[in-house]
């Protein structure tokens, strides 16, 4: 998508969001552009959140990537609430014929069918349990799951069947579900990732507008932790220029808050996110937008974004290794794990039905 084609939405409509536009998505074949015909134009009013019901025929989806720790996910929702400007699932939202831009943050999709749907794919004799993770594309924990508590009910079902899951979010609403999640940690099945971008509350408020502050993720993290529920910091994603100067003391906040493992993520601009961020970076950040960028493609091979495995979560070049080393130095010294102990699959069972035969054991 060309920068200059892409059709800006004024500040006064888009309070509490991060893009700055509205562009068409990559697979339509029209494009509207604003033009001034003369008429006196009415005022238009701020975009509100609209959420679509969505009955998929399946839940759980599958993944080959050989730089990911799972082969296996869950997304409770489309697009995400929270409106992160440097979100790499904001493309998927094409796919529905919805812009990556404002669309992916207003016009969501609900999957209250999902419990029932994990539930009838748990129970299929050819399942091989294997840890699911959900929230690795949008967060499982947005402002709309306080209504819909699709989440709730995927954990329900999964505790239910003694089925191991990874977690990762921004949302405090997580602390709802302690009574469920400290369960399956004492039986060793649920891992829990917290992203935490910064400590700076007015960055994070620019930058992933809708999401709880810095301050209160860490109480999360507090809260998690004396849950008895195994949680990792996820610095991610570390914003070269703008953020990756705080990796060590989001590392410390972190750790001294109950988290027993860390990783980062250097930002990725796939598809659509990367027009869309630079706009933003040029609006919110103006006397460093181009500092950013350079760093950028100096870690990504003069690119401002390569999809290479093994090199798009840590970028490349010299300022990457230097980032590894930090990374690698503050753990230690915290006492930090790369990687959490794996999580038991062993237990996994389908609960019997009504008039289902019973066990004699």
């Amino acid at each position: 998508m060309e920068r200059s084609k892409i059709r800006q939405v004024g500040a006064e409509r888009r309070p509490g969001r991060g893009a700055t536009s509205n562009f068409a998505g990559r697979f339509e074949a029209y494009v509207t552009e604003d033009c001034d015909d003369g008429w006196e134009k009415q005022e238009e009013k701020p975009l509100r959140t609209h959420v679509s019901i969505e009955s998929p025929r399946s839940i759980i989806t599958r993944n080959t990537s050989p730089d990911l720790p799972f082969d296996r996910s869950i997304n409770p929702y489309r697009g995400c609430e929270h409106g992160c400007i440097y979100c790499f699932a904001r493309p998927t939202h094409a796919y529905l014929g919805y812009s990556p831009g404002l669309d992916f943050e207003t016009r969501l999709i609900s999957r209250p069918n999902a419990p029932e749907r994990l539930a009838s794919e748990l129970a299929r004799k050819a399942y091989s349990p294997a840890p699911i993770a959900i929230g690795t594309n949008t967060d499982p924990y947005q402002p709309i799951e306080r209504q819909y508590r699709v989440m709730r009910g995927i954990l329900t079902v999964l505790l239910a069947h003694r089925h191991p899951v990874t977690i990762v979010t921004k949302g405090t609403l997580i602390e709802r579900d302690l009574d469920l999640l400290s369960e399956m940690a004492a039986r060793n099945l649920v891992h829990v990732g917290v992203s935490l971008t910064t400590l700076d509350a007015k960055i994070s408020r620019r930058m992933e507008p809708r999401v709880p502050a810095p301050a209160r993720r860490l109480k999360s993290i507090e809260a998690l932790a004396r849950a008895g529920i195994p949680t990792r910091v996820m610095v991610a994603p570390i914003v070269p220029a703008l953020t990756d100067h705080e990796l060590e003391s989001i590392l410390s906040e972190s750790q001294s808050a109950g988290a027993k493992a860390a990783n980062y993520i250097l930002l990725r601009l796939p598809g659509e996110v990367g027009p869309l961020f630079q706009d933003w970076l040029e609006e919110a950040f103006p006397d460093r937008a181009n500092r950013v960028m350079s760093r950028m493609r100096e870690m990504r091979g003069g690119e401002n974004y390569r999809a290479d495995f093994g090199r798009r979560m840590i970028g490349q070049g010299e300022f990457s290794r230097l980032l590894a080393h930090r990374f690698k130095v503050a753990i230690r010294r915290l006492g930090l794990l790369q990687d959490l102990p794996p999580l038991e699959c062993t237990q996994f069972r389908v609960p019997p039905k009504a008039g289902d035969q019973l066990s004699l054991f």
